[in-house]
Formats: C-alpha cells, structure tokens, sequence
C-alpha cells in the first residue's frame, strides 16, 4: 500500500480520540478555557449524562469573529508567549479542543467580547466548519456540543450508563472548583441541580474560604478532621490539608492534588502521600488530603500526558521530600487528635429517649412507698463488689515524670482529662472539663513505644549486623549503579553495600532491627524504589514496619488492670506525643464525647 496523507477531517478525529475520551473529557477542555479567559462564574449543563448535549457558560473575556473562526482551528492558542514552552501559565495550551470536539459532534460556539455591540455564533458539524454569523449573548462564550461521537459511533459504545457519564463530569468541576475557589460553579443535568459552588465575596478567598470550598466538595466532615500544612523548599511551596489519619477512606479517590493549580493524578504525589502514613495509617484504607504544590514553570513539564493529567518534575526527590515531610510534621502538630465518629455511632446509633407518659397516680403512691428507708437492700451477690478498684495494682511502665492528678478534679484541665475507671481491663474511662473520653490502652501505649523507638533510630546511624558470608545481589547495570550511588545513605541506614562486577552488588551487612531478612528481595525492593521515586524508601519503611511490630508486643495488653496513676500517666503522655490520636495499625486510640452530645443521647437537649 502506497504512502498517502490523511485527509483532515480523519486527522482531527485521530486527535480527538487523544483529547476525547468521554464527556468529561470534554467538560474539562471547555472549563479550563473558561478559566484561561477569566471567568468568575461558569455554568455546565449535561443532558443525558452528556452525550445529547454540554453546554458551558462563562462570563470571561469572550471572542470576536476573526478570534472566532481561528479558535476551532488544529494548534491555534493564545496561551503561548513567544512560543515557548517551558513557562506554561495557562491550563490549555495546545488549541486541540475545540477542533477535536468539532471533529465528532456537532459544536456551536457563542461568544462576544466585553465592549463589543453583538455576539457572533460558529458551528462545527463533524468538522464542516462554518462562517461566524451574528448572535444574541450576554459578554463572555456559551459553547454547546451536540451528540457526541455521532462522527465516530464505534466510540459510542464504549460509554458508560448516563448516570456513570455523569458522576465523572462531576468528579471534573469539583476538582476544577476546589482549584479556583474563586470561580463559582454549577452544574444542572437539565432537569435538576446537581452542584452548586458560589463564589466567595472576597476577590481573592483566604485560607478559611477554600476550607470551606473545599469542605463543600469533600464533605463537611472534612474541615473538622483535617489539619493545615505550609512548607517552602528551594522555591517549591505546598500549601494544603491533611486528613487525620483516623478520618480515611476505602480508596484513594479523595486524594485531591493541585500543581500550579492544574488539578493532577500523579504517582509521585501519590506515592508520597502514601508513604507519609505508612505508619499511621490502616492497611487498606486511604487518606484524605488536599494538596497545592507551587513549583517554578520552567521546573515542572505538564506536556507529558496528552489530558495533561500528569506532570514531570525537574527535581522529583525535592517534591517528594517536600509533600512527605510536611504531612508528616502536621500529624505530628496534631498530637492526639483523631476523627471521632458522631457519638450515635459510637452507641449504636441509639435514638434519645422520649419521654414516657405520665404514670397514674397509684404508681406514684408505689414509687413514694418504695423509697422509704429500708426499703432496698442490694443483692448479696452485688454487696461485696466495688465499684472501681481499690486494691494495688502492678506497676505501669511509663517513666514517672508524666504529671499527675492530685485529686479526683484536678486533671480535667488537661485536654484529655482525669482517669476515673477502666473498664473490661482494656479501656480507660476519663473525665474531661466539657466531657468524657474513652481510651483503648493497648492501642494508646503503641503509638508511645513506637514514637520512642522512632526517635531512638532518628538519633543517629540504624545499628548494622554484618552477614556472616556477604550475599551477591544480581540486578542490572542500570540498577546496580542506582544503588551504588545511593551506598552513603543506604548505610546511614544500616544496608553496607558495593558494586561487584558488572551489573551487582555485593551487601556485606543489614540493619539489625530486621534481623533473618531476605537480602535479594530487601536490595531489589531498593533499586526498585529509587528508580521510581529518586530515593530509597524501602528500607526505611521496613525499619518503621519492624518498629512498629516491636512496639504492638512491648506495650501494655488489653486485659492488664492499671491503677489511677498509671492510667493519668498514660494519658499525660498521650497529651504530648505525636500522632497518639491513632495507633501503628491507624485505629483510633480514644474517643471523645463533649457533655453536650451526651446530654442529647439522654433526650436532655
């Protein structure tokens, strides 16, 4: 078969198929348009979760007829200076969207500059383009795409129910939204509202209005269980919140991640929060944060991925550093703070008791009589038992300059209060100003030991047990030299290793704490992690891992009775540890209930 050159209507089709996956696809070319143009409030309609109709209404800048015909041109933009492509500031770039929307549906374009008498309007019939024509329009661009795909039909049966379609335009304008808090935005399926995010009064939203933008989209659950993160590094800033570790979800869909305000899913990002709560967090479940990382134009590419999804870093071991560290340092701020469920859940979900009718007043005269002296004796059964125990408990072994409550009111300033009881031998019942709070002790104590043994290890080099016959490792060239590279910093840690030969290492000691380790898997995990990440992080999460399985056996079990000192001991230190809110494992340590949720259980409030 002879070379020949595409016509243009099936070039422009071959590229939509890059730019156009799905009706989302197209709801986010449309928005990041309207934001490139300045709007302050852009309105989204899909119709049949947007296969028979997306329209995209903004007040931005808006085009004339000449602007008009060239912007549903292949590679026409107006976000390039000097055509460069190394200081991108604009979220489209390319000028393929509009081009490859009009290529499979039918596209028509409104739009009229802020000045001008009249709009002008352009079609764009499966890329049978038309001339500007005169239109009626308020300032700004009204686009509208028509049944798409009905160019490519094959493309239509890989779409998903209306319902399904929908849920992914939504996941597009939540994004979009919490990345331009100062944009309104909704969005209508043609019947109903279905998002409604207004803009804040203020131009420019302080950090409580995309808190609260945020907590809009996330849930507002969000805003009570998260804390906030700032870290600057080299001209890299990340702002931010983290969820506790406790506030989690079953996937990782609710990790929200923002660079230069484009909205992202990259695996660096994403791994880094991951290995931010590693230790904190409950194997299967995901954390919750909302990210915004600031990185010099000309030290990020965003034109890696043709939805630009993805981005590369000049320095990805910076970024990394950067996102873990300060998740890290603001858990820590956190202390003992956990994302307590609403207090019906903690009782089962309990409805306050109601009233009971009035008794009858023979039933009175029962009750009077009843509460003569006398008239109630305990059970002999019940007559020897005491309430709390009072007899000498073995001692705790938390070191004894933990403060103490003197008397039965004295702790309840602290934040968690004063131990009045343990009950089942596992939990610790405490008095707070305001409250109560129920700590698991085992749960408690491992967070302690854990945190100390962390320290230890951070205080200097990881102590190495050398190999009694060094063990060869065959990886590669490439990764051999990674870990050749990487030798000073893998001893720091405990791994003492050295090329040998071509394309291995020979590893002649291991960090002790892992004690009988499999040297090959350990070593390849390592050259694995810093080909992808830029760093070895393996081996310091099996050292956490080990740490933390030391301190689930070393600390005090479920079923150990504690006297009144030990348990206030505990919680003094609980007070001022961080990350007490959640064990090694990510479950919860205590729980919290004010007097007032206590009081509606009861039906008082």
């Amino acid at each position: 078969m002879p070379l020949r050159l595409l016509p243009p209507t099936l070039v422009n089709r071959i590229a939509a198929g890059e730019v156009v996956e799905r009706p989302a696809s197209v709801v986010k070319e449309l928005l990041e348009n309207a934001l490139d143009a300045g709007a302050r409030h852009i309105d989204v309609t899909l119709v049949d979760g947007g296969q028979a109709l997306i329209a995209v209404v903004d007040d931005g800048a808006g085009m004339g007829p000449d602007e008009l015909s060239l912007a549903v041109e292949r590679h026409a933009t107006s976000k390039l200076d000097d055509d460069d492509l190394v200081h991108i500031r604009h979220l489209g770039f390319r000028g393929e969207a509009l081009p490859s929307i009009g290529s499979v549906a039918r596209l028509t374009v409104t739009s009229r500059r802020k000045g001008d008498d009249q709009a002008w309007s352009l079609t764009v019939d499966g890329g049978a383009k038309g001339v500007p024509q005169p239109a009626a329009h308020p300032p700004g661009t009204r686009i509208e795409v028509r049944d798409l795909f009905f160019a490519t039909p094959a493309r239509l049966k890989f779409l998903k129910t209306p319902r399904t379609e929908l849920g992914a335009a939504i996941d597009v304008v939540e994004r979009l939204a919490m990345a331009r808090a100062d944009v309104a935005f909704s969005l209508k399926d043609g019947t109903r509202s279905v998002l409604n995010l207004p803009a804040p009064s203020l131009p420019t939203p302080d950090e409580n209005l995309i808190l609260a933008r945020l907590a809009a989209v996330i849930g507002r659950d969000f805003e009570n269980n998260a804390v906030a993160l700032s870290a600057e590094r080299d001209g890299v800033r990340l702002a931010g919140w983290a969820g506790l570790p406790t506030f989690n979800r079953s996937t990782a869909g609710a990790q929200y991640l923002f660079v230069n305000a484009r909205p992202v899913r990259d695996r660096l990002i994403l791994g880094a929060v991951r290995g931010a709560y590693q230790d904190v967090m409950f194997h299967g479940r995901h954390p919750v944060v909302a990210l915004f990382l600031t990185v010099p134009a000309d030290a990020v590419d965003v034109n890696v991925h043709p939805a630009k999804a993805e981005v590369r870093f000049r320095d990805s071991s910076l970024v990394r550093g950067l996102v873990v560290g300060a998740i890290r340092h603001a858990l820590a701020n956190a202390g003992h703070r956990a994302a307590a469920p609403a207090p019906t859940t903690v009782l089962g979900g309990r409805a306050p008791v109601h009233p009971q009718p009035r008794p009858s007043p023979a039933l009175l005269n029962m009750a009077v009589r009843a509460q003569a002296p006398g008239a109630f004796a305990p059970p002999a059964a019940m007559a020897g038992q005491p309430g709390l125990r009072e007899s000498p408990l073995p001692d705790f072994d938390l070191p004894p300059s933990a403060p103490q409550a003197e008397n039965a009111g004295a702790g309840n300033d602290y934040p968690l209060g004063a131990a009045r009881a343990q009950i089942h031998g596992t939990y610790i019942l405490a008095e707070t100003r305001d409250g109560l709070v129920i700590v698991d002790q085992h749960a408690a104590h491992e967070r302690l030991v854990m945190e100390r043994m962390k320290a230890a290890m951070a205080d200097g080099p990881v102590a190495a047990q050398a190999l009694l016959l060094p063990e060869v490792v065959d990886l590669g060239e490439a990764a051999a030299a990674r870990l050749a590279e990487h030798a000073e910093t893998l001893a720091a840690a405990g791994l003492e290793l050295e090329p040998f030969g071509t394309g291995a290492v020979i590893v002649r000691a291991v960090p002790a704490a892992l004690g009988d380790t499999d040297v090959q898997t350990l070593v390849r995990d390592l050259a694995d992690d810093i080909g992808e990440w830029g760093a070895p992080q393996q081996l310091s999460t099996r050292l956490n891992g080990i740490a933390a399985t030391m301190a689930c056996h070393a600390s005090v079990r479920a079923g150990r009775a504690l006297s009144a000192p030990e348990m206030n001991a505990l919680l003094r230190q609980m007070e001022t540890t961080p990350l007490s809110g959640q064990c090694n494992h990510g479950r919860p340590t205590h729980v919290a209930l004010t007097l007032a949720e206590i009081e509606r259980l009861f039906g008082r409030r």
